[in-house]
């Protein structure tokens, strides 16, 4: 005799207990059957013929007793490798077809080819095949809800027989059919008998069962008839069904994973079909997503756009300018002086680009009827280089200039419109410094006001011989200004500096040295934790959206727990169907990111516009993105994880 393909040994299954009363739906099943048999188990409703049906298919486990499958212990089977059985091994043809609703003809059929890991062309040539050999060649592409009772049968034992079908267990499968339609079913089952498939009928009508080899009564949970023989049936299957055979490939199969691209293709597909035939709860999902992203984006966007302009106006005042000036060395000494010799060794330094000597002081200016108090700075013809202040009409005054110590002057935007009007042309016109005259050669670029009270667009520049001769009698400069060549390493600059001043000043400190790095890096600090709070404020909008995720999947797992029964039916591992959920909220949560992006982007455009500063960093976009998928995934799991440990038997009855 050949070993049983299933044996049965004193199975029971109960359920209740503790708060519930105990109910045993199986009592003490015994039964072995063979490759090649065509068996019907009948009963009445309420007999337990279902119950054993889903112990038989492993989507249950029982309570107590020894089931063997080609001889080796259920029992003793992890979730993967009884997954392995329901997709390799068995074949599911449930009264209520139990098909997927949102997949056509096709790809219910070849769900089962997919979690064992069936190449695309070859599942699909497979599942081609199988239709047209059941008659539905042209409903491939139809829908469940396309398809007549008949026809959804139909396409379920397509179903079964992906993956070779060895054992088809058939649940009523004529229950929720017409006459002509169940008897087309029926002729269909006797075929795959006859071809070597082993068939399991669940049926209470004993007509239908009469069309089964050998027929097995159930009532109350007890085996109370079994028309077999002694003598085992002779296996009409090929040698590939035979029991020894399939226990191998059980061993070498359930180790395998699959090809995880075409599982996550298919969860891809799956997952853009139900978020388009559910668009507008999908939409409202999306728009915390949408919301969160663009608001982080936009707000970094701003924050640093912010930044760049401070840093671009602080940086018009020069970032690399340092300021050497003379100090007492202590309180009882006067303070030091910086000479022009100074100004002269230092000018040989490799760190020191150009060097200024600087004279001035507020002082009184008339040009006719106008007059005003305004800072008047002797300078060489290296200011506009220095602090990157362009002459913008007229131009500066020349080395000749300041050779000769010639009365020229170049003026501030505000002094100009004080003195002479918005609209005169001040150029070649003169006008009184302290009752000296000078001769206006240019005017400078605005700039506005540096700090403080103190606005860099009310100054005069006249050449330093000029200055130190006709306004202030003195020739040491008040301040040297000096522009290091590299403004990254400003302290260097400042080190070079000390060391030759200690050199000429005999080891003195009368001098101080200072410089606006400082300050630029303060507020470039302050910008930075500006739009981190900004950026702060704007997640959580991303964090809502989030919440709103994980309700939209519990929700939807909620609503597809058939789906996952099936899928587990079907032969799905706990990953796959984790895989499912989890690829749905990441694609979820993708669509809403870049839709974030691309609101973000138009928003920037707008303010742009408004000649609102903003800045869009590559960092920040795809750091927002980023963001928006950790949501998806952080968010989405709990939920996927909620649905692949769902109980098959649970899932497949569930409304």
């Amino acid at each position: 005799m050949s070993t049983p393909l299933i044996e049965l040994r004193d199975i029971r299954k109960s359920y209740g207990g503790l708060d519930t009363p105990k109910v045993e739906v199986v009592r003490g099943i015994s039964l072995a059957i063979h490759p090649g048999e065509f068996v019907a188990i009948v009963g009445a409703s309420g007999s337990g013929k279902s119950t054993l049906m889903n112990i038989l298919g492993c989507l249950d486990r029982p309570t107590s007793g020894e089931y063997l499958f080609a001889g080796k212990d259920v029992a003793s089977l992890d979730s993967d490798e009884l997954a392995w059985l329901r997709r390799e091994a068995f074949g599911f043809v449930f009264q209520g077809y139990h098909l997927i609703a949102s997949g056509s003809a096709q790809e219910n059929v070849e769900m089962p080819a997919i979690y064992a890991g069936t190449p695309a062309a070859e599942r699909h040539a497979r599942a081609a095949a199988l239709l047209d050999r059941l008659g539905l060649a042209s409903r491939t592409v139809n829908r469940p809800h396309q398809l007549s009772g008949g026809q959804q049968q139909r396409v379920s034992i397509a179903r079964a027989l992906m993956n070779g079908g060895h054992i088809i267990l058939a649940d009523e499968p004529t229950g929720a059919l017409d006459s002509q339609s169940g008897a087309e079913v029926m002729t269909l089952l006797d075929e795959l008998a006859s071809q070597g498939h082993v068939i399991i009928l669940i049926t209470h009508d004993r007509e239908v069962a009469a069309r089964a080899q050998r027929m097995i009564e159930i009532r109350d949970g007890l085996l109370l008839s079994d028309s077999a023989t002694e003598q085992a049936p002779v296996a009409t299957a090929a040698p590939g069904l035979q029991a020894e055979d399939l226990r191998q490939r059980l061993d070498r199969g359930a180790t395998q994973s699959g090809a995880w691209k075409g599982e996550l293709l298919e969860a891809l597909q799956a997952a853009w079909r139900v978020m388009w035939i559910n668009r507008f709860r999908t939409a409202l999902t999306l728009l915390g997503i949408v919301i969160g992203v663009a608001s982080v984006v936009v707000m970094l966007a701003v924050g640093e756009g912010s930044k760049r302009q401070v840093m671009a106006q602080m940086a018009a005042f020069g970032s690399n300018i340092l300021y050497l000036s003379g100090k007492s060395a202590t309180l009882r000494d006067p303070a030091g002086v910086i000479s022009l010799d100074d100004v002269a060794a230092l000018s040989g330094l490799p760190q020191v680009q150009k060097i200024m000597p600087v004279i001035g002081n507020k002082m009184m200016v008339r040009q006719g009827n106008n007059n005003g108090q305004f800072y008047v700075g002797g300078n060489n013809t290296y200011f506009p280089e220095i602090f990157n202040w362009p002459v913008v009409e007229g131009s500066f005054f020349s080395d000749a200039d300041a050779h000769s110590a010639a009365a020229v002057a170049v003026i501030g935007q505000k002094v100009r419109s004080k003195l002479f009007g918005p609209q005169a042309n001040p150029l070649g016109q003169y006008i009184l410094i302290e009752n000296v005259p000078f001769q206006v050669l240019g005017v400078l670029a605005g700039k506005g006001a540096s700090s403080g009270s103190e606005d860099s667009d009310e100054r005069i520049v006249v050449p330093y011989s000029a200055a130190a001769i006709r306004l202030f009698g003195s020739r040491d400069p008040e301040y040297v200004t000096i522009a290091a060549v590299d403004s990254r390493r400003v302290k260097e600059t400042e080190q070079a500096i000390d060391h030759l001043m200690r050199k000429l000043h005999h080891g003195k400190q009368d001098y101080e040295l200072t410089n606006d790095a400082a300050l630029i890096q303060a507020e470039a600090r302050t910008q930075n934790t500006l739009s981190l709070m900004l950026g702060s404020i704007a997640a959580i909008s991303l964090l809502v959206g989030g919440i709103g995720v994980m309700n939209i999947m519990l929700m939807t797992v909620r609503e597809r727990t058939r789906e996952i029964g099936i899928r587990m039916a079907t032969g799905a591992r706990q990953r796959d169907i984790l895989r499912q959920f989890l690829t749905e909220a990441v694609l979820l949560s993708m669509v809403g990111g870049l839709t974030g992006i691309a609101l973000a982007l138009l928003i920037g455009g707008v303010l742009l516009l408004a000649e609102i500063a903003v800045a869009f960093s590559l960092g920040a976009v795809l750091g927002a993105f980023a963001c928006a998928v950790i949501t998806g995934v952080v968010f989405g799991f709990m939920p996927a994880r909620k649905a692949a440990r769902l109980d098959p038997v649970k899932a497949l009855t569930s409304e």
